[in-house]
C-alpha cells in the first residue's frame, strides 16, 4: 500500500479532470480532531481520484495521507489526531487503516477485524474505538482499542450498523431499518441489551452519545404522525420525545462538543433550515443562513457553527457562523468555482393526485420563439430528494444549451411522511405518473417542447427513467439510465442485504412471496415497448445495481430492435475517480444533443461533479435514517 507523502499541496475537493474543460468537485467540510480544533481531516482531489489528506490550520499545510488507484473516501482523527482512513476494494469491501497526522507508515487500526463493508466507526474519550463490520451474515461489532487486539462484542443478521459508543466505554448503540421491530439497541460493552427502541408505527433514528454526560445520553429522532421529533435516552429517564422540538418534514441533528445544545438541520421543500435546540431550557431558536441548500453542518467548540451552503446558482462554498475575523478556527480555503451558473433557476408546483408536485428547473437564457429542449434529471433514493444546490450536471446541460427539470415526485423526502410514503400507483409507476404530469405542466406554460424531452436518471433514478421510457414511449425523445435498476427481482437475489430489506417493504415482501409487484415495476418488463434512443451507463462491480440484470436489459433492447448504446466502467456502484465522472458526462451530454435536437453543440464546461454520481454521503452506507442519514436506497 503506497501512503501520501510529507509535502504540501493545495487539495480541491472531490475528485477533478481537467481535460477539455471538464472539472469533477466534490465540496466537503473536514472532519475535526476532537481536542485539537486545528487538525483537520477531509476527502480531496488527487491527480482526478477523491483521497484522503491531513490539513492543519496552524500551519495552513495539506499532506495526501492515501494513495490508491481507485481513490479513498472514508477518512476521519481520533482524538490523539491520528487519521482513519478504510481501505476498500471496488465492491467496498476493506478494512479500517491508520496513520500518524504528520506522516509515516500506515498500520491496521483495529486487528483481527477482518475484511468487510463498514458500517459504523465510533472513538472516545477513553481511546476506545468501535466498528461495524458488514459480511454475508450481518454485522459484527469489534471493540478494542487504536492498533488492536479488538474483541467481538455484538453480531447481529441484517442491514443493521453501528451508531454510538458512549463517552465512558459502557454503552454502545446498533441501528437497523427506521420502521423495524427493533430499530434501535442499546448494549453493554459486553453484548447485553440494555434497550430496545422501535414498532407499533413508530420510526426511530440513533444520532450518537454526547459527548461529555453523566449518565450518557444518547440522541435520536423519531417520526409518527406527521411529525419529526427529537429524542433523547439515559438509564435514568428511558427514552423521552421533546414535543417543542418538532418539525413537519425530515431533521438530521448533532451535539455541540460543550454544551447540552442540538444543531439541527432540517430539509424543507428543496431547501435547508438550521436551528439550535437548548435541551436544558427547552427552547429552539434559528440559525440565520442564506436561502438555498446546506449540505452538511457541524456544530464547533464555543457556538461556532461550519457549514457548507449552495443554491441552485451558486457552487457551494464553506461558511461559518461566526463574525468576520472572531472564527476560534476557521475551516480550510479550499478551490471551488468561481462566480454563478448560468441559466435561469426558479420554482414549479403542479397539481397532483396527493398534493403539489415541486420541480426545481434551470434553463438557458432565452435566444428563440421556441424554448430548448429539456431533461428531466431524476433523483434516486428512492427517499431522497433534489435540492436548491449547485449540481454539476445541471452546470453542464444548461451550459450547452439543454433546460433541466428535477422533480420531486411522490416518494421524496423533505415534504413529510405522507409524500414520502405515497406509492398508491405501485413502485415507480407513481413517480411516472408524477413526471408526465410535470411534462403536461411544462408543455402548458411554453417551457417545454413536445419534441424535446429526455430523461436522465442514476441508480434508482436510473430505474425511474428506464420504467417511464417503456411505461409512456411516446412523451420521451432520449433516455440516459447510469448504473440503475432494470429489473427488482434479479436486483434482489443478488443485492445487499440493506436492499433487499427496503425492497421488501415498498413491494410488501420478497419476490417469491409477490412476483406480480416486482415484475409491474421493473423497467425489463416494458423493455420491448421502448421507442426513443437509450444509453445505459453500468458498472462491473456494482454491489448495489448488480451488473447482470443491466446486461439482462440491454439483451431486451437487442432483441427488441429498441436503438441504444452502453458504457461499462471499471468501478462500484460509489465511484471515486473523477475520469470515470468526466467519462459519464461527456457522453451523456453528446448522447443528449444528438437526439434531442438541440442548435447548441455540448460544451464542456467547468462542471463540479454531483451528488447523483452514486457515490454516498458519511453516514449512511447500508441503512435508511434521516437527514443526512435519509437515504433508504441506493441513490
Amino acid at each position: 500500500m503506497t501512503t501520501g507523502g510529507t509535502g504540501t499541496r493545495e487539495p480541491e475537493p472531490g475528485g477533478a479532470e481537467t481535460e477539455r474543460g471538464y472539472r469533477v468537485y466534490r465540496a466537503v467540510i473536514p472532519e475535526v480532531c476532537p481536542t485539537d480544533p486545528t487538525r483537520m481531516v477531509l476527502t480531496a482531489d488527487a491527480g482526478g481520484r477523491c483521497e484522503v489528506f491531513a490539513h492543519d490550520a496552524a500551519t495552513g499545510r495539506d499532506r495526501q495521507v492515501t494513495d490508491r488507484p481507485h481513490g479513498t473516501l472514508h477518512g476521519t482523527l481520533d482524538r490523539d489526531g491520528v487519521v482513519w482512513w478504510f481501505d476498500e476494494d471496488l465492491a467496498g469491501h476493506g478494512v479500517w487503516r491508520i496513520q500518524d497526522f504528520g506522516g509515516g507508515p500506515d498500520s491496521p487500526g483495529l486487528p483481527p477485524a477482518p475484511a468487510g463493508t463498514p458500517r459504523g466507526l465510533a472513538m472516545n474519550a477513553a481511546g476506545q474505538v468501535a466498528a461495524g463490520i458488514g459480511g454475508p451474515d450481518g454485522l459484527t461489532v469489534w471493540l478494542g482499542r487504536r492498533g488492536g487486539p479488538a474483541r467481538i462484542v455484538h453480531r447481529a443478521p441484517g442491514p443493521r450498523r453501528l451508531t454510538g459508543l458512549s463517552p465512558d466505554g459502557e454503552l454502545l448503540t446498533v441501528a437497523g431499518p427506521p420502521s423495524a421491530d427493533r430499530a434501535v439497541t442499546v448494549l453493554t460493552r459486553d453484548g447485553g441489551t440494555v434497550a430496545e427502541f422501535g414498532g407499533g408505527g413508530l420510526r426511530i433514528w440513533a444520532l450518537g452519545f454526547a459527548p461529555a454526560a453523566s449518565p450518557s445520553e444518547l440522541l435520536l429522532v423519531t417520526e409518527h404522525g406527521a411529525r419529526y421529533r427529537l429524542a433523547t435516552w439515559d438509564v435514568r429517564h428511558g427514552l423521552r420525545e421533546h414535543d417543542w422540538c418538532a418539525f413537519d418534514t425530515e431533521i438530521d441533528a448533532s451535539w455541540y462538543p460543550d454544551t447540552h445544545r442540538v444543531l439541527i438541520r432540517q430539509d424543507r421543500h428543496g431547501r435547508s433550515l438550521l436551528h439550535t435546540a437548548d435541551l436544558d431550557r427547552r427552547t429552539l431558536s434559528a440559525v440565520t443562513t442564506p436561502p438555498g441548500s446546506i449540505p452538511d453542518a457541524a456544530p464547533r467548540t464555543g457556538g461556532e457553527i461550519h457549514y457548507l451552503w449552495t443554491d441552485s446558482a451558486t457552487p457551494p462554498r464553506l461558511r461559518t457562523t461566526a463574525p468576520a475575523g472572531t472564527a476560534r478556527t476557521g475551516p480550510p480555503v479550499l478551490g471551488t468555482l468561481p462566480g454563478r451558473v448560468p441559466g435561469v433557476h426558479s420554482d414549479l408546483w403542479t397539481p397532483g393526485p396527493d398534493g403539489p408536485v415541486h420541480t426545481l428547473l434551470s434553463l438557458p437564457e432565452r435566444t428563440g420563439a421556441r424554448p430548448a429542449p429539456l431533461v428531466f434529471l431524476l433523483h434516486g433514493g428512492p427517499a431522497d430528494h433534489d435540492r436548491d444546490a449547485y449540481d454539476g450536471i445541471v452546470h453542464s446541460l444548461v451550459a450547452s444549451g439543454l433546460g433541466v427539470a428535477r422533480v420531486n415526485y411522490r416518494g421524496s423526502t423533505g415534504y413529510g411522511p405522507r409524500w414520502r410514503a405515497a406509492f398508491s400507483r405501485g413502485v415507480g409507476l407513481t413517480q411516472v405518473d408524477d413526471l408526465v404530469a410535470v411534462r403536461a405542466d411544462l408543455l402548458r406554460r411554453g417551457l417545454a417542447r413536445e419534441d424535446g424531452v429526455g430523461l436522465w436518471g442514476t441508480s434508482w433514478g436510473g430505474a425511474l427513467a428506464l420504467l417511464a421510457l417503456g411505461v409512456r414511449p411516446a412523451l420521451w425523445q432520449a433516455g440516459i439510465a447510469v448504473k440503475p435498476i432494470a429489473d427488482f427481482a434479479a436486483a434482489h437475489r443478488t443485492g445487499l442485504p440493506a436492499l433487499r430489506a427496503l425492497d421488501e417493504r415498498l413491494f410488501g415482501g420478497t419476490p417469491d412471496a409477490v412476483p406480480e409487484r416486482y415484475a409491474r415495476s421493473s423497467p425489463v418488463t416494458y423493455a420491448a415497448r421502448v421507442t426513443a434512443p437509450v444509453l445505459v451507463v453500468a458498472a462491473s462491480q456494482d454491489a448495489k445495481c448488480p451488473p447482470q440484470q443491466i446486461a439482462d436489459y440491454l439483451t431486451a433492447l437487442r432483441k427488441a430492435g429498441v436503438p441504444h448504446e452502453s458504457v461499462w466502467l471499471e468501478s462500484g456502484h460509489d465511484g471515486y475517480r473523477g475520469a470515470d465522472h468526466v467519462a459519464t458526462l461527456r457522453r451523456a451530454l453528446e448522447f443528449l444533443h444528438r437526439h434531442l435536437g438541440a442548435r447548441a453543440r455540448p460544451a464542456a464546461p467547468e462542471a463540479p461533479r454531483s451528488e447523483r454520481s452514486g457515490a454516498r454521503q458519511a453516514g449512511d452506507p447500508e441503512v435508511s435514517g434521516t437527514g443526512r442519514q435519509s437515504t433508504e436506497g441506493r441513490r
